[in-house]
């Protein structure tokens, strides 16, 4: 202790509490300022949804798959929950950032009891009191591993991001695609039981007539009514479509209201297995898992720097004054303190140990996702292809030779050349050819929109 005169000392207490504070004040505004724009930009993302919610209900009548795309992208909730992430692993980044925080102390010691603490005012108690300012100062580049370990998570959520929105728009164009398919195969069940109700009832007529049999009338009967039954299963399968798109735009409004106006997409195919590496390259999944795997090579060197050893420097003012009835105090003095921590017992093993089993998981996790983001476009690639000659074979011959066969089916029956039996299978053969071509439309139109995407989406970025 170095003693000293009392004004000087009261001076010092007075810079020490001044610097104190002007070290404080920017960290407390810095984190203010954090946390006002972080809640204002979570803020700022749930009330834009919330702003085109009647133009988007006005557009369901007459959708197109733009409109589906865009509407998902802007409301998605999986994609705001994404944005969360995004804004909670900037507040990471914050964190790391942040330099450790003096600490202040204030202590009074010395109080005996017996020989009391004096009269006067309190500057004169016979009381050690004491008051105290501690620092951090970190060694071995912490700080800035900190913030490279905190960079890449950020990266990584926001390629994550990146990847549900490559996911919505997969998953809104297949939904799409379905409620096409709906739309077409309740139309074909509809004109199925149409032509039923009225061959039903002709077959009636003939039957009072006798120019058929009573068997036939009835076959003719059961084949009506199975139809029926495919119309209603055709409108509730319509209705789960509806559901399904308007719940992946994450809208409230009614889902009978939704209807898709676009027709097939062409038969063109993207040529992607020239660019298969780079697309697989650039695939926000396999971004992601890049980044926390410099994330975790960041970690394992903070993990080593955690040996340098980190040491804390204090200043103190002490005020201990005499009093006839205790002459212990010593008055006014300062005084300094070095703090080194001593490594006699444990070198952070465990920590360098685990980054390091950290970084082996976060390489073994990107190679699992290059090699799952390979197959699934290289069998991606081999859908599209094989779902294109089969809509092709579709649209091409079988579909119109089915419709001749029927159509001459049907001109035989009614000049009396066929029998019922004959007509039936032609027609049960028609409708399951034109069922077949519409599934065949619709495989091919989600194939070819997600290795679009998987193609287009990456490029773009």
């Amino acid at each position: 202790m170095i003693s000293s005169n009392s004004w000087q000392a009261q001076s010092a207490v007075f810079l020490i509490g001044l610097a104190t504070i002007s070290l404080l004040a920017p960290i407390t505004a810095h984190a203010n300022l954090i946390d006002s724009a972080t809640t204002s930009s979570v803020q700022n993302s749930r009330n834009s949804g919330a702003h085109d919610e009647q133009e988007i209900v006005s557009s369901l009548p007459r959708l197109t798959l733009q409109q589906a795309l865009e509407y998902a992208l802007q409301h998605n909730r999986d994609l705001k929950l994404g944005n969360i992430a995004i804004d909670t692993a900037n507040a990471m980044k914050t964190i790391a950032a942040a330099p450790p925080n003096p600490l202040l102390t204030l202590q009074t010691a010395g109080i005996n009891p017996k020989l009391g603490i004096g009269a006067g005012k309190p500057k004169d108690k016979t009381v050690d009191s004491t008051i105290r300012v501690d620092q951090l100062i970190e060694r071995g580049g912490k700080r800035d591993l900190r913030i490279e370990n905190a960079s890449y998570l950020e990266t990584a959520a926001r390629q994550d991001w990146h990847d549900v929105r490559r996911q919505t728009r997969k998953i809104v164009s297949a939904a799409y695609f379905d409620l096409i398919a709906a739309q077409h195969k309740l139309r074909v069940a509809n004109e199925t039981r149409d032509l039923f109700t009225i061959t039903q009832a002709a077959a009636d007529k003939r039957k009072k007539a006798g120019d058929i049999a009573g068997a036939d009338a009835a076959r003719i009967r059961v084949d009506a009514l199975r139809a029926d039954n495919d119309a209603r299963q055709a409108a509730s399968d319509l209705l789960h479509a509806q559901t399904n798109l308007i719940s992946l735009l994450s809208l409230t409004a009614p889902a009978t209201s939704v209807h898709a106006i676009d027709d097939w997409p062409a038969q063109i195919l993207p040529d992607a297995q020239d660019t298969l590496d780079l697309v697989i390259q650039k695939r926000p999944d396999v971004l992601a898992a890049k980044a926390r795997l410099d994330a975790a090579l960041a970690a394992r060197k903070l993990a080593l720097a955690a040996r340098t050893r980190d040491i804390s420097v204090g200043v103190q003012f002490e005020h201990y004054p005499v009093s006839a009835s205790n002459p212990q105090g010593s008055g006014n003095s300062v005084g300094f303190g070095v703090q080194i921590p001593l490594f006699t017992r444990y070198e952070f093993q465990g920590e360098i140990r685990a980054a390091e089993s950290a970084v082996d998981a976060a390489n073994e996790s990107l190679e699992k996702t290059k090699e799952a983001a390979r197959n699934e476009l290289v069998l991606l690639i081999e859908s599209a292809q094989a779902s294109k000659e089969m809509n092709a074979r579709f649209q091409g011959e079988l579909l119109s030779a089915a419709r001749s066969s029927a159509e001459a089916a049907e001109f035989a029956f009614k000049n009396g050349a066929l029998g019922v039996m004959d007509v039936l299978d032609a027609r049960r053969t028609y409708r399951a050819i034109e069922m077949d071509a519409i599934n065949a439309q619709a495989d091919f139109a989600k194939v070819q929109a997600a290795l679009r995407i998987s193609i287009e989406e990456e490029e773009k970025k």
